[in-house]
């Protein structure tokens, strides 16, 4: 838990701190964070990992194109990814105060400039991701996960799956042993990746 700008820790100021315009503070701070414990020791890059949700989707979409190389593996899970059309999809009209308007020529520049599905390169080397959505999430829509991955595959890179859970919405999957296969899952892929190298 890196309680980076943007959230709702430390009052409505430090929310503000990183909206609209401002939303690459969250990022920044985040790799602060991973920097900070590869520089102490706490651990090194092919032993980081990191996972988010939702908007923290967005912050690990972010990790990945922008921070591509402090990363060992990331778990990006119903995330919203591309900001230059996500006020098409579901829930996203409402989510304009917090991230801007793409039909205002100035606030779609800046979206442009968090939007993973927008930076992802066929040239950049990227670390191992897991994209998780769910077919009945009513907030953000499994498209941003399908896009990316489908994307980024055509592109080349080997290391990017999709796990899309079909009786899920936003939150986990209605059954316990959906839930508890979930996690198994995400635990297992990080093993994997993590203990590799």
């Amino acid at each position: 838990m890196a309680n980076i700008r943007g959230g709702g820790e430390y009052g409505p100021e430090w929310h503000q701190a990183a909206l609209k315009q401002y939303r690459y503070r969250a990022y920044e701070d985040f790799a602060a964070v991973a920097n900070d414990l590869i520089i102490r020791g706490v651990t090194c890059v092919t032993r980081l990992a990191a996972q988010g949700g939702s908007n923290g989707g967005l912050l690990i979409g972010n990790m990945l194109t922008d921070y591509p190389t402090q990363f060992g593996a990331l778990v990006c899970e119903v995330p919203l990814l591309d900001m230059t059309n996500y006020h098409r999809w579901l829930a996203g009209p409402s989510w304009i105060a917090e991230y801007g308007d793409p039909y205002v020529v100035e606030e779609r520049q800046w979206l442009q400039r968090y939007s993973p599905f927008d930076k992802v390169s066929p040239v950049e080397c990227y670390p191992p991701v897991l994209f998780t959505t769910g077919t009945q999430d009513d907030r953000v829509s499994p498209a941003h996960a399908r896009e990316m991955v489908a994307l980024m595959q055509q592109q080349g890179h080997s290391n990017v799956w999709l796990y899309e859970e079909t009786e899920a919405g936003h939150g986990s999957a209605p059954e316990n042993s959906q839930v508890a296969f979930y996690h198994a899952m995400i635990e297992e892929f990080l093993w994997q990746i993590l203990t590799e190298r």
